[in-house]
């Protein structure tokens, strides 16, 4: 098939040429004048099965023929010859033997790191082993590094080394799949030099970025027979550039050093490669341009000399379009309306992005045409309905179970699911109101057999709830067999029901993929010792994150979304490279915690901008293909994106060309790019919904309430709205699904201590003392507050005050003491046929006879202006009294009124009865009543707020946030 030849034989296609296709094509043509079956003898070895899949495609596409034997790199140990080499063992087995490992050396040296850096540290140092391993490094090359300058940072590292070199030094029997692939190589390399290969063999499409492939390309190009087919191969870099990129230091990011590092170990010079096939790049032009502005950083003054003689710019960028977009929305938008063109009018394209949130965005918007495009990377495991149902159960090993796990969990569409769900989904509703109105905030056997009892719910189904969520959570240390076990018996619990029916947790392709992980950690569980439960929940998400799962309908034909990887062995009419932003396309190099740049240098190993250059040689390669989009969004969420290197360089350069047009085929770049943005914003406008405006209803009078309580009379000048929801609509707000230690539960449980303590000292006034108070909190605290850092944080607070308390409350005693607690009060505002009622916290007589009424707050008290023109609680209460309004008392004049705030200091603040005599009070109130039994009066919402990030319990209702405080109200009639 090829012509004897002293040097190796190298290949290569250019940048934007489809690789596969070529690849295919020069085959053909190469075996037409050979008999039929010279192809069948042919080894064919490519990188990634998507190639295989790809390149067995376009074979069955064309005239018939026998096939090559096509092979991956990963599966060369499966010939007869090299039997002998061991499997490797499971990824997932050394992933448990290293955490054992580690966790035993923290323990032994708990400084070396913390506890709950283990699973990140085992990932970090398995990867480091899998690359000595692949590079041939060994341990030793590592220790002898010159570390002079770094020694308390390497005395740390070295003792994760020396772990790392008892699975580097292991013998046959314990290879991992980098090892094994490296001794797989040595012993093919070893036979081929003993007795080369006849046939043809031939390697296509890698890069030779791991030294273990390196090595097989060398050994390849050498055979009699053999040839390497180079990807995205720069014809158009001159031969000065190829010499500098012979430091790796200063070269590994750019997109060719891969092939200057294999001309070299195969003793080449770059314009011995030949082309592979005659099919010329898309855009030749367009290459030039992009390999000039791909210059590495050393050289870019070569911009200066060369970028003169750059022709035919126009030409370059004519399909060349740059979106440049204000927020990750607008640019989803654009490429998702391209793609829909496209669509229209059979034009294949494809996203290519390393940004999954970008490619969800252009998903969601694509499906308002029902166009599903084909997703290559699919859903994280973790994502799917059976990944997040394992996380949720996984949780609850770890802590207690609270209400929000719990119906978490029995909403789960595969809770349940093997019969009566629909009975099952009614049970759960009202347990969620059962729990929103009354508890527990932990809800346990006892608490959920009573409830079961309470709504005379089927004793089957109350059991299996039982049986499934109490007694799970597990402070104590397991072997991971035991977790397994647990996980998956809870699981199928769960997922069977109360009927006893076989569950679908199991079924489809997710079911099918977690069913899978399972299985292999159930295998491996042996090496994984005692763990912890919140270690297994780690390591059982880690394991979901690890896989993926295509489980969707029939996706549109021509529209693809690609990551980096599948676009090397795809093509399409249109590419859209999204996302070109600084930490997205190129991400950002992973900081290795074990070596730095020059250490890795020096030993042999990879650098971290290996993934950079990589990335870019995929940018490289699909820059050049027919017609290329560039995008991407100037702000994210939070700040400005800096513009990817690659996008970067390209402008700049463009921009310096004045004399060949640069500037102004860079600016019809981006016009094309604005033409479509401009498209998408006046869809979004034709489909945007109008802004709510500032709610004023005016309900009828007849609905209008005819009594409020006293402490409402604040909501109804400050937010008159809530009033009419309440009342009008008579909504309420769900009590919150998961009962936290807050603000009303404090005021709630330190209002009863404060009431219990004082009554037990109205008649002897020695029990006002700081033991017995606080002994009276302690124990009010244990029974009504189930969070233990919440007690011991009130406590404190009230340990902090008790003293100030205390002895206000002997000043008080000396003139005169308490006589009523929660005191009701009733008033009748006449002639409005309307009623105020409420209950004060406390009221004292003093020695004159006359009242003091007392509230207590666990938050600030307000002013005394705050009082007198929103807050009149107090001075409401001291006008009903005054009135003859307070059960049990005649009228009775009020000498004193006084807020005592309990919060993080003490803190009274007298009511101004001197400037707000009962008279104006009444007269103010009667006055803002009858303003709102008016026809023409409306409640409008959020009229006088304190504070403009104030909170209302009705503000969604109400849509504040489409509009603020500046915003004019709109009254409207309702009925």
């Amino acid at each position: 098939m090829f012509e004897n030849d002293a040097l190796p034989r190298v290949f290569a296609v250019p940048p934007g040429v489809d690789f596969p296709k070529a690849l295919v094509d020069g085959i053909r043509a190469r075996s037409a004048a050979f008999p039929p079956e010279n192809l069948a003898r042919m080894q064919l070895i490519v990188n990634t099965r998507r190639m295989e899949r790809r390149v067995r495609d376009l074979f069955d596409q064309g005239a018939p023929c026998l096939l090559p034997r096509l092979s991956l790199l990963t599966d060369l140990g499966e010939s007869v010859d090299l039997a002998h080499i061991p499997p490797a063992i499971p990824a997932l087995r050394r992933r448990l033997e290293l955490t054992q490992l580690i966790a035993k050396l923290l323990d032994q040296q708990p400084d070396l790191a913390a506890r709950s850096s283990l699973f990140d540290l085992s990932d970090s140092l398995a990867l480091l082993i899998d690359e000595m391993q692949g590079e041939g490094v060994s341990a030793d090359a590592v220790r002898q590094l010159d570390v002079s300058d770094m020694s308390g940072h390497w005395a740390r590292a070295q003792a994760f080394i020396d772990i790392a070199d008892q699975f580097i030094s292991s013998g046959d029997d314990a290879l991992d799949a980098q090892a094994r692939q490296r001794r797989v190589v040595e012993n093919l390399v070893a036979s081929w030099q003993k007795q080369p290969p006849l046939n043809p063999v031939i390697l296509a499409g890698s890069t030779g970025s791991r030294g273990t492939t390196l090595m097989l390309m060398e050994a390849i190009a050498r055979l009699p027979q053999g040839a390497l087919i180079l990807p995205g191969y720069d014809f158009d870099q001159p031969q000065y550039v190829w010499e500098s990129l012979d430091n790796a230091l200063t070269s590994e990011d750019h997109p060719q050093y891969r092939f200057q590092k294999l001309l070299q170990k195969l003793d080449m010079s770059p314009d011995q490669v030949q082309p592979w096939t005659d099919d010329q790049a898309p855009s030749p032009s367009r290459n030039r341009l992009v390999s000039l502005a791909l210059r590495p950083a050393p050289i870019t003054d070569a911009w200066m000399s060369e970028g003169p003689q750059l022709r035919e710019l126009d030409i370059a960028t004519r399909d060349l379009t740059l979106v440049e977009a204000q927020s990750p929305r607008a640019e989803a938008l654009a490429i998702a309306m391209r793609l829909r063109h496209a669509a229209e009018i059979g034009q294949t394209a494809a996203l290519i992005t390393p940004d999954r949130m970008l490619t969800r965005q252009v998903s969601a918007a694509l499906d308002r045409w029902n166009i599903l495009p084909d997703d290559s990377a699919g859903l994280p495991l973790q994502l799917s309905p059976p990944g997040r149902f394992l996380r949720h159960i996984a949780s609850l090993f770890v802590r207690r179970l609270d209400g929000e796990a719990l119906l978490t969990l029995l909403k789960h569409p595969l809770c349940h699911d093997g019969g009566g769900r629909g009975d099952h989904l009614l049970f759960t509703r009202e347990l969620e109101l059962h729990i929103r109105r009354h508890g527990p905030p932990f809800p346990d056997q006892r608490s959920l057999t009573a409830f079961g009892e309470g709504e005379n719910l089927p004793e089957p189904w109350v059991r299996w709830l039982v049986s499934c969520f109490c007694e799970l959570h597990s402070p104590s240390e397991l072997p991971l067999s035991d977790w397994v076990t647990r996980l998956r018996s809870t699981a199928e619990l769960m997922s069977n029901g109360s009927s006893g029916e076989a569950g679908n947790l199991w079924e489809k392709k997710a079911g099918q993929k977690a069913f899978a992980v399972l299985n292999e950690l159930e295998n491996e569980a042996q090496h994984g010792g005692l763990i912890s439960a919140r270690d297994f929940a780690d390591l059982l998400g880690a394991l979901l994150a690890g896989e993926e799962v295509r489980d969707r309908d029939a996706p549109h034909p021509s529209i693809m979304i690609w990551g980096t990887l599948e676009a090397r062995v795809q093509g399409a009419d249109l590419l859209i490279l999204g996302g070109l932003n600084e930490g997205s396309w190129p991400e950002a190099a992973s900081p290795d915690p074990w070596l730095n740049r020059q250490m890795r240098e020096k030993a042999g190993l990879l650098l971290p901008e290996r993934r950079i250059g990589l990335s870019a040689h995929d940018f490289q390669q699909a820059v050049g293909a027919p017609e290329v989009w560039l995008t991407r969004a100037v702000r994210s969420e939070e700040a400005e994106t800096v513009a990817s290197r690659w996008l970067n360089r390209l402008t700049n350069l463009l921009q310096g060309l004045p004399a060949q047009g640069g500037p102004q085929v860079l600016s019809d770049m981006r016009d094309r790019g604005d033409q479509w943005l401009r498209w998408t914003e006046a869809m979004e406008a034709a489909h945007r919904v109008q802004p709510a405006s500032r709610p004023s209803p005016r309900p009828p009078l007849s609905a209008r309430p005819r009594r409020l309580s006293i402490t409402e009379i604040k909501r109804l000048i400050r937010d008159p709205y809530a009033i009419y929801a309440k009342h009008v609509l008579r909504l309420k707000p769900l009590d919150p699904l998961v009962q936290a230690p807050d603000a009303l539960l404090r005021g709630i449980v330190v209002h009863e201590i404060l009431e219990e303590f004082v009554k037990e000292s109205v008649l002897d006034v020695s029990l006002l003392t700081r033991e017995n108070f606080l002994k009276r909190a302690e124990i009010l605290l244990a029974e009504h507050v189930a969070w233990p850092t919440a007690r011991t944080l009130w406590l404190a607070r009230l340990e902090r005050i008790a003293d100030d308390f205390l002895q206000a409350e002997l000043m008080r005693r000396s003139d005169g003491g308490p006589v009523a607690f929660e005191a009701t009060m009733n008033l009748a505002l006449t002639p409005l046929d309307f009623a105020i009622s409420g209950r004060a916290d406390r009221i004292d007589r003093t020695r004159h006879g006359a009242l003091r009424i007392i509230d207590y707050k666990t938050g600030t008290p307000p002013t005394k202006g705050q009082q007198a023109n929103f807050d009149k609680q107090l001075l409401i209460e001291a006008a009903i009294a005054e009135q003859g309004g307070v059960e049990g008392f005649d009228p009775i004049s009020v000498a004193q009124a006084v807020f005592i705030g309990m919060g993080g200091t003490y803190k009274e603040v007298l009511a101004p009865l001197d400037k707000e005599p009962a008279d104006k009070v009444l007269k103010e109130l009667k006055e803002l009543i009858s303003a709102y039994l008016e026809p023409e009066q409306g409640f409008s919402s959020r009229r006088m707020v304190h504070k403009d990030n104030d909170t209302g319990d009705y503000d969604h209702l109400a849509r504040f946030g489409e509009w603020d405080r500046t915003t004019e109200t709109s009254p409207e009639n309702v009925t």
